[in-house]
């Protein structure tokens, strides 16, 4: 069962960070990166998430985990850890939000999830969001496709999703990361982590990018629009978290 969740943010890093951590001998992989458990397979229950975890009797001081990066943003997910692991450690990479929106917005139309443009989409997200949280919390087996993929900006707001999280967890359990010192500085961040999970350092050959796209730059008008959208829930952030991550 997990030590340890990497819970978002979704393009903020968490596949490499992942990838990275596994590479420690102590630290065992799930058997995917992103499990899923508590956003999209909690209907499975209790012993099928188990399932996804290796085997760990004989094998003292071994630490285990998954990454799931839509568990940050999910609302249903914070209360379904806590039942189920209260003592779990929670790494939480975050992202300058523009840039995530933009990262995000373009691997939905790699995949094909998104036709609109990106002015378009951002225009369109709160109706396609209009009234989904409430299905969500209603009906626990709700899917709502649209709070998966559609939520460019509304995932950028951290201090909604951290409030939501820290109000059933204690700060010391969780390590929040800043997305940018993490591409900048890989190995720091690493040794920041293992240090977190209480896992003796460890260094590696090459620090790849995984799951990183390439795209056109954002254009300066939209850069300089959502800026300012940004700018006070970043300064929320700050005030409530003492979050400061220079975005601004």
């Amino acid at each position: 069962m997990p030590d340890f969740l990497i819970i978002g943010t979704q393009k903020g890093g968490t596949t490499s960070l992942y990838r990275y951590l596994t590479q420690h001998p102590q630290i065992l992989p799930a058997t995917q990166k992103e499990v899923h458990f508590f956003d999209f397979n909690f209907h499975h229950g209790i012993d099928w998430y188990r399932e996804q975890f290796p085997t760990r009797e004989l094998q003292p001081g071994i630490l285990t985990g998954e990454a799931s990066p839509y568990y940050l943003f999910h609302p249903l997910v914070p209360h379904r850890v806590k039942a189920l692991f209260p003592q779990v450690k929670l790494i939480v990479l975050l992202r300058h939000p523009v840039e995530r929106a933009w990262s995000h917005y373009n691997h939905a139309v790699r995949l094909g999830f998104e036709r609109l443009s990106f002015a378009e989409a951002i225009a369109q997200e709160p109706a396609r969001l209009a009234g989904e949280v409430e299905k969500m919390w209603a009906d626990p087996n709700y899917y709502s496709y649209n709070h998966q993929h559609y939520t460019y900006l509304s995932r950028g707001i951290y201090v909604n999703q951290l409030q939501s999280w820290m109000e059933l967890f204690p700060r010391e359990q969780f390590l929040i990361l800043s997305s940018e010192v993490f591409y900048a500085n890989p190995a720091a961040t690493l040794a920041e982590t293992l240090a977190f999970l209480g896992v003796p350092p460890m260094e590696i050959a090459d620090y790849p990018k995984h799951n990183a796209g390439e795209y056109a730059t954002l254009p300066d008008g939209l850069q300089s629009i959502l800026n300012e959208y940004f700018q006070p829930h970043n300064q929320h952030l700050l005030d409530e978290f003492s979050l400061n991550f220079s975005w601004d």
